[in-house]
């Protein structure tokens, strides 16, 4: 039960927000799409695990959207030992309950120069290496990290392949525009205070 809670909820959430982003930057959208149809196409529509995990650009921008919008904006942990930080005098005492602030992080302009800017390139293997990889943690980390991930990653992926060979993604009147967070969410699953309203294009591709 936990496993499918933990990469249900999420997938949505993520999945609305991709979409939201793609609509509002069409040419990423565009060469996603280019990407999705030439593996789709290669693969004879095949979609396994290791299949997807080819789409390269998808891999990226599924990255920058928890990046922008990480569905926890919060994890929360018990220190299972004291534990004195190298260098200072800063101590975190045993069973001492630590909020490590994930959005904050994720929006933090000194590991991400222009945090409000969507751009998936922030998630190429140069620009990966070059940042702490704890800067990142839409899952968690550790022992402890989201039992869901794998399972929501994979839901998450397969839903905006198959929505964008069909489908383009545009904005409407009714857009959010800003995106503004949901205060009451805050805590739970982060998602827009006013809902996603998108405008949905149907394209020359057979529906499958």
């Amino acid at each position: 039960m936990y496993f499918f809670a933990a990469g249900f909820d999420t997938s949505s959430t993520t999945t609305s927000n991709a979409l939201y982003e793609l609509a509002l930057n069409q040419k990423i959208q565009d060469n996603l799409r280019k990407e999705i149809d030439k593996i789709y196409t290669k693969h004879d529509g095949e979609l396994t695990y290791d299949i997807i995990k080819k789409m390269n650009y998808l891999d990226k921008i599924f990255k920058e959207t928890l990046r922008k919008y990480p569905t926890g904006s919060i994890l929360i942990r018990e220190s299972s030992s004291s534990y004195t930080f190298n260098g200072t005098n800063v101590t975190i005492p045993k069973g001492v309950q630590v909020w490590i602030p994930t959005y904050g992080i994720h929006r933090d302009p000194d590991f991400y120069p222009k945090p409000d800017v969507f751009d998936p390139e922030r998630f190429s293997e140069e620009a990966t290496q070059s940042r702490h990889p704890m800067v990142y943690l839409p899952f968690g980390d550790g022992p402890r990290n989201c039992i869901g991930s794998r399972f929501a990653i994979f839901q998450t992926k397969i839903a905006l392949v198959k929505m964008l060979r069909n489908y383009k993604f545009e904005t409407c009147e009714k857009t959010p525009v800003p995106y503004v967070n949901d205060p009451r969410a805050f805590i739970v699953t982060l998602r827009s205070k006013d809902g996603i309203y998108l405008k949905i294009v149907k394209i020359n591709q057979s529906l499958s």
